[in-house]
């Protein structure tokens, strides 16, 4: 079994992918190393890219051509299931993690076998403000939502065993959250400082809508969390309308003052608010149960092409 699997998701990556590919290729992994590129549908000849790459291949790689643009999460998960290494690393294919670092985590999971996963995490980081944002904002959620260790940042540069590996494939739902499905099966997380560079090519594939996306699977796929505040904010609301209904009775029969519209209309519509909101969110959970009885795929694999190591 190889040592190590390295799972790079790629989506618009043809001007960085082989050059990744090519670093990642002079590092020295005791026990080998494998490369599994997983394109996600990209827009650009990315996968004419990871072709020539297969033919020219200076390390064992496994290429992966999605048929649809699935979403990270679930590239991630078609790379997981093709790895044949003891120990997998995820790495983005944009550079803002040197290949370099691949060896440092690779060495201290190795070192600290009582660990499942290793995250990493960085002194300074070089994204947009936007993306802070939502790594900030990800972050508050996921604590509040999935019970994430105060401190761990749930980075995309991580590193897991194949204990874990084979725990988070037992998921086949098509809302694969990876850093809940690991956060399920363990507590045994490690952390490691690592460095974080500007990104060297295009820009950031994270919008608002990809966020807004992202958060949602955290929201309805890993906690119930949702429903049960919604609970709460109608116990609450429920208690002050009848407080309210109370004062009006009272008032009518003591002073004789008529009720005015505004008022009446205002009470309906942030009534009304609330439950089109708890509505709209238990017909989120409802809408997922059915596709996921339906049988909506996780991911769709077109083609597969594997590249041995050229013998010398």
């Amino acid at each position: 079994m190889t040592a190590l699997s390295i799972v790079i998701p790629v989506y618009n990556g043809a001007r960085s992918i082989e050059r990744l590919v090519n670093e990642l290729s002079k590092l020295h992994i005791d026990g080998g190393m494998e490369v599994v590129l997983v394109n996600d549908c990209s827009p650009d000849d990315s996968w004419q890219v990871i072709q020539r790459i297969c033919a020219n291949a200076p390390v064992p790689v496994v290429a992966i051509d999605l048929a649809r643009n699935f979403g990270e999460h679930n590239a991630v998960m078609a790379g997981y299931a093709t790895a044949s290494g003891t120990f997998i690393i995820n790495i983005d294919d944009d550079f803002q993690n040197p290949p370099s670092e691949v060896r440092k985590v690779f060495e201290h999971a190795r070192a600290h076998p009582e660990l499942d996963v290793v995250y990493t995490h960085y002194a300074e980081k070089h994204h947009s403000w936007f993306r802070n944002f939502g790594s900030w904002f990800n972050d508050a959620v996921a604590r509040f939502m999935i019970d994430k260790p105060k401190g761990l940042y749930l980075s995309s540069f991580r590193c897991i065993n194949r204990f874990m590996r084979d725990r988070i494939l037992e998921y086949t739902g098509p809302y694969p959250y990876i850093d809940g499905l690991i956060l399920e099966n363990t507590r045994r997380v490690g952390r490691l400082q690592v460095e974080h560079a500007p990104r060297m090519e295009g820009k950031s594939n994270y919008t608002l809508r990809k966020l807004v996306r992202h958060w949602m699977m955290m929201f309805v796929n890993f906690s119930v969390m949702p429903l049960r505040i919604s609970s709460v904010i109608g116990a609450l609301f429920s208690v002050v309308g009848f407080g309210m209904a109370i004062y009006a009775i009272v008032e009518r029969f003591v002073r004789h003052t008529p009720q005015g519209w505004a008022s009446t209309v205002s009470v309906v519509l942030v009534f009304a608010g609330i439950q089109l909101l708890t509505l709209g969110l238990i017909g989120e959970y409802l809408g997922r149960l059915y596709l996921m009885q339906r049988g909506k795929p996780q991911y769709a694999v077109r083609s597969t092409l594997v590249a041995p190591r050229k013998r010398s």
